[in-house]
């Protein structure tokens, strides 16, 4: 992939999928009405009888074309612009994208909508090897998920529903990073914690009230940033202290909280998270070399990732996540390996290796956007060090802007499967978010393909605090969204 800015040019029906089936091969695309006169430029046409796509680059002109007619249905249309631009840029650039044409975040949830759909097995391997071009070895990994998410998902409740409350606060911000959240090393972000945590709690009881009304019933607790632990030890007993007197916790199957960073989070901070319920914490290195960790403004060593995992197992933390990132700033194959290496040393019970997303609101973007990496694939085929300890894959995604399109993938020991990432990824029931930039996900209960609606927090902590009324004035959309639905019977399972 290259990041040489191109102008990109949409014309007739092309749309969304044909856009982004070009950022595979392209990341620096630069949307523009008509073609320019000079420099690099990507046309993408369709028109009722034709489409076509044509390149400018390095002075030289190369096109494809194909016949199209009136009669097409929209989505086969679509795929045949985007096969013919797929086809064309692999050719001109030799890059394999190794999810092929799929351009959605989701691979898993098409093999369960398929299964429930009636297809066979050979039906699903097809529509990944054949439609989408997908590689056999990522149909393999996608197809393994799958097996593992089946008797999680049967024993999933449409009327069941996840709660997620967000703390936007870090020691520090991370470069990859495009989170709203604010460092609490400057006294005014200091000043805004406190009333934070209290305007958090309130969104909390309210949001518990709303959820009885609906006859919904709390699955999972998520905690996450943020940093949830930039906190202060006496805020998070706050925060912790206010859901376990709001909500029932002992019918909770899984309650996780990040603790992230290790230069804020202490054996004070970790006892807290035991002592009010968490059955499950993230201690997140995303790399052991103290260089990779200085050049994406980490602030503390490995040693210190070291010495935090041994606090949260002296606390009694016994289901333990730990993220790494491949193809972070001025990392290796043999750095990332020797990484893999130590945070399988440490046993956690979960490993989730995140390929770097170059994401546009990230300091790594808007300070210095690096090429692509040509070695982030290699690093990623270490993980085969994850098979052989025992471990195995449970949840995969993949985002925008992912280098070379490669994906995030769980892994974790047998029955640590962290189901609030299974429920967020495959969207099987509604997913209620406090706190500042809170997204809430409505589900239409029992019903695959389902409806779905959401309900927007502000995005920044002064405007969270400062419009707060108008913040739970918004969520009355949740017993309305339920309403809709009064008098039907969706409490059945999600059937596979």
């Amino acid at each position: 992939m290259t990041n040489a800015p191109i102008c990109l040019i949409l014309h007739g029906m092309a749309g969304y999928e044909a856009e982004h089936t070009a950022r595979m091969f392209f990341s620096g695309l630069q949307r523009a009405d008509t073609v320019p006169q000079e420099g690099d430029c990507l046309l993408i046409s369709s028109k009722p009888y034709a489409q076509m796509v044509f390149l400018r680059q390095n002075g030289e002109a190369r096109w494809t074309a194909c016949a199209a007619s009136p009669e097409q249905e929209p989505a086969d249309r679509e795929y045949a612009l985007c096969r013919l631009l797929y086809h064309f840029l692999q050719e001109k650039t030799g890059i394999r994208p190794p999810w092929g044409m799929m351009t959605g975040v989701r691979p898993v949830r098409i093999i369960h909508d398929m299964r429930a759909a009636g297809a066979t097995e050979e039906e699903i391997r097809a529509r990944f090897v054949d439609h989408f071009e997908c590689t056999p070895e990522r149909f393999k990994t996608a197809l393994r998920i799958a097996e593992v998410q089946r008797p999680i998902l049967a024993d999933a409740r449409p009327m069941d529903y996840s709660l997620y409350a967000g703390i936007p606060f870090c020691p520090s911000r991370c470069s990859y990073c495009s989170f709203v959240s604010r460092t609490v090393g400057d006294k005014a972000t200091r000043a805004l914690v406190q009333p934070y945590v209290d305007c958090l709690c309130r969104e909390l009881k309210a949001m518990r009230e709303i959820a009885d009304e609906c006859g919904l019933h709390l699955k999972t607790l998520y905690i996450g940033g943020g940093t949830p632990t930039s906190l202060s030890a006496a805020q998070l007993r706050q925060l912790m202290g206010c859901l376990a007197e709001t909500f029932d916790l002992s019918r909770l199957s899984e309650y996780t909280v990040e603790a992230g960073r290790p230069d804020c989070t202490d054996a004070e901070k970790l006892q807290a998270l035991k002592e009010y319920g968490a059955t499950r914490i993230s201690i997140n290195p995303q790399t052991f070399s103290d260089e990779v960790l200085k050049n994406i403004g980490r602030r503390h060593s490995a040693q210190d990732i070291l010495d935090c995992f041994a606090q949260a197992r002296a606390a009694g933390h016994d289901n333990i996540n730990m993220d790494l990132i491949a193809g972070l700033p001025g990392d290796t194959v043999e750095g990332f390996r020797k990484s893999l290496e130590t945070a399988i040393s440490l046993e956690p019970e979960n490993i989730t290796v995140h390929t770097l997303t170059l994401k546009r609101a990230s300091n790594l973007v808007v300070e210095h956007r690096p090429d692509a990496y040509d070695d982030v694939a290699r690093m990623l085929a270490h993980c085969d060090l994850l098979e052989k300890a025992g471990y195995r894959p449970y949840y995969l995604y993949r985002q925008k802007g992912t280098l070379q399109n490669l994906e995030n993938v769980g892994w974790c020991k047998p029955g640590y499967e962290g189901l609030y990432n299974i429920y967020i990824m495959e969207e099987v029931h509604t997913i209620l978010s406090a706190g500042a930039g809170g997204s809430t996900k409505l589900v239409q209960p029992g019903v695959r393909h389902a409806r779905i609606e959401r309900i927007f927090n502000y995005k920044y902590p002064t405007e969270y605090i400062g419009q707060f009324d108008t913040v739970l004035a918004r969520k009355k959309g949740v017993k309305e969204f339920y309403d809709a639905f009064a008098g039907t019977n969706p409490e059945t399972t999600y059937q596979q």
